[in-house]
């Protein structure tokens, strides 16, 4: 599988710089789950944030997550939160099927838009939201947290720099064990179920960070009874001699590592590398090991990239472009493609 380049545009609007002025950033909140509550106790630490409108398919859900949050309005409806004249950007946190719908309808409403991972169940559908946002002109970032994380800003800073010579190996594996059922939502194709897209898309995300887009992918797997991928591998190819290697499963239990080789020494990230990590190791030429320790604020420096693009006039990220997010997707799609993996809504 040969995937064409591409270059980031990072083009600048002047309107919401001109909106936001010195103010917090605020927040509407599509989904009211357990990933929308780990993002508000975070927001609640930052204080330029401040989450003004929730929206849940079910009311009492969002009056129970405002309450919890102390968020002033609680929606029955999405389309409440977007049409709230004082929610800045719109947080999509629903399951994978229900990101795009939403963050769509946030576009076209003219709001700014993070997305959970992944952004959407396809890279088409990661296409279309992007050139709208772009056309409404709003920003549009997927919610990757890694990519904005200090420790591996740190890491790709100095492998960037050559501490560790030419890369020649990056690895990423992502496991966990999960019972059987059909119901779950691992399994459930309806509702995007499937080890690639919940937990792959982190180790294709790493991979990715270090050396960007593949010339070739190999990819090999086993399904569920359900049609959902249940174990992944996969490896990429580069022109350079250098190969990336993916491993994600929802049927075993797995240290979730990651590292990254180079002609004269290798990196280890703190397990789990898709958590946060605060530490890694870099060993060069033998010598003594170089310990790197950066804190990490979790979700906060995802939200803190947010604010600092739009008071910037950006309509994307640096550190998690568009391209990146389209490629990713891309690769993915393939892999589902070649495994018989395909979703209702596709």
């Amino acid at each position: 599988m040969s995937i064409p380049p591409r270059s980031p545009d990072l083009s600048a609007s002047g309107s919401t710089v001109d909106r936001l002025g010195n103010r917090p950033l605020r927040w509407g909140f599509i989904g009211a789950g357990s990933i929308a509550g780990t993002f508000a106790r975070a927001l609640a630490e930052l204080p330029d944030h401040e989450v003004v409108a929730v929206g849940a398919r079910e009311q009492h859900r969002a009056q129970a997550f405002a309450a919890a949050h102390d968020v002033r309005r609680a929606h029955g409806h999405y389309e409440d939160v977007l049409a709230d004249p004082e929610v800045d950007v719109v947080y999509v946190n629903t399951t994978h099927p229900y990101h795009h719908g939403p963050a769509l309808a946030a576009v076209r409403a003219g709001k700014s838009v993070l997305v959970e991972k992944p952004l959407a169940l396809n890279s088409a559908q990661a296409a279309e939201l992007f050139a709208q946002a772009r056309s409404a002109g709003v920003f549009a970032m997927e919610a990757m947290w890694l990519r904005t994380q200090p420790l591996l800003l740190e890491v790709e800073r100095l492998v960037g720099e050559g501490a560790i010579g030419d890369l020649v190996h990056v690895s990423a594996e992502f496991a966990v064990g999960v019972d059987y059922d059909p119901r779950h939502r691992m399994f459930d194709l309806a509702n995007g179920g499937g080890a690639l897209l919940d937990l792959g898309v982190y180790g294709a995300a790493f991979c990715w960070m270090f050396l960007g887009e593949p010339d070739s992918v190999q990819v090999m797997g086993s399904l569920a009874p359900t049609g959902a991928d249940r174990v992944v591998g996969m490896q990429w190819g580069y022109e350079s001699g250098a190969m990336a290697s993916l491993f994600t499963s929802s049927h075993a239990v797995g240290p979730n590592r990651a590292s990254i080789i180079g002609r004269r020494g290798w990196v280890e990230v703190a397990e789990p590398f898709w958590r946060s990590p605060q530490w890694a190791v870099l060993h060069v030429d033998g010598q003594q090991d170089h310990r790197i320790e950066v804190v990490s604020r979790g979700y906060a420096h995802q939200a803190q990239e947010v604010s600092r693009c739009l008071r910037a006039g950006l309509l994307e990220s640096p550190l998690m472009p568009h391209a990146d997010t389209i490629g990713v997707l891309e690769i993915l799609d393939a892999a589902r493609s070649e495994l018989g993996v395909r979703y209702p809504q596709e």
